[in-house]
């Protein structure tokens, strides 16, 4: 390709990533998003902390009772913060994008955009791109606020923890963005896309906690080792290298694919 070919690819790329920006900026999505992490994050050092209060207000007790409850570590706090997120924070994710493709291919959408010189890998890879920035950003104003008032209320949380344990459920976010992105392509319904998207989460997780020894290497392992990271202990080192490498490549397998069934697909003949 020509150096002016790929300078007109960038910039599409550059404008296509715009839109989808600006597209998430004008639904709220770039707001609501993360308040609802911020929420999930808030809500785990906070009810901890609160717990014996309000099992004394709330639990009709005797009069005079009095409940100690052992603090948890902070570690402990920040990754049951992380299982929040693997809950309805993935869950919230997930719809939100579950329509990415397979909405605009319904509505023609898709058709009008790719009749122009645009290419698929740059419509595809704007929409992973968008939808990267706002699963991390969602996450890590999330966890800013859970580290925060663990801090606050529970213990000290060191950054190294904090960065480990990110970075990793980070990936495992990234996967279920490629993975959304995969079955949009795949699947006219957007329902249907979601519910793929959540079971195939779901048995990768249950199968990494299950065989640990056998689908360790699984990017359901991810969320199992963001929790050791945030506890300073990885355990299974001998496949851990392995985790992210598989992840990895499956997200750009994830994208490839996306990129040739579309290609392929009768909505831009």
């Amino acid at each position: 390709m020509s150096k002016g070919g790929k300078k007109g690819g960038t910039s599409r790329y550059g404008a296509l990533l715009g839109k989808e920006m600006l597209e998430l900026a004008r639904s709220m999505k770039l707001v609501w998003v993360p308040l609802v992490f911020v929420a999930l994050g808030i809500m785990q050092p906070v009810s901890i902390y609160y717990m014996p209060l309000i099992l004394e207000h709330g639990g009709n007790l005797p009069e005079g009772t009095v409940i100690e409850m052992p603090m948890p570590l902070p570690s402990e706090v920040m990754s049951g913060t992380l299982s929040q997120f693997g809950v309805i924070g993935i869950l919230v994710l997930v719809l939100v994008y579950m329509g990415v493709v397979s909405g605009e291919r319904s509505s023609g959408t898709a058709s009008l955009i790719l009749v122009k010189p645009v290419s698929i890998m740059a419509y595809l890879g704007s929409k992973l791109t968008a939808m990267l920035l706002l699963a991390l950003l969602s996450l890590l104003c999330g966890y800013l606020a859970a580290w925060y008032y663990t801090d606050l209320l529970i213990g000290k949380f060191a950054f190294g923890e904090f960065l480990g344990s990110f970075l990793l459920y980070g990936l495992w976010l990234a996967f279920a963005m490629a993975a959304t992105l995969l079955f949009s392509t795949i699947l006219r319904s957007s329902a249907g896309a979601a519910a793929c998207v959540l079971v195939l989460l779901a048995l990768l997780s249950i199968a990494a906690n299950l065989a640990p020894h056998f689908a360790g290497w699984l990017p359901g392992a991810l969320n199992s080792y963001a929790a050791q990271a945030a506890n300073s202990t990885i355990e299974y080192t001998d496949v851990f290298v392995w985790v992210i490498v598989c992840t990895v490549l499956l997200i750009a397998g994830a994208y490839a694919l996306s990129c040739t069934l579309l290609r392929n697909s009768a909505t831009i003949d």
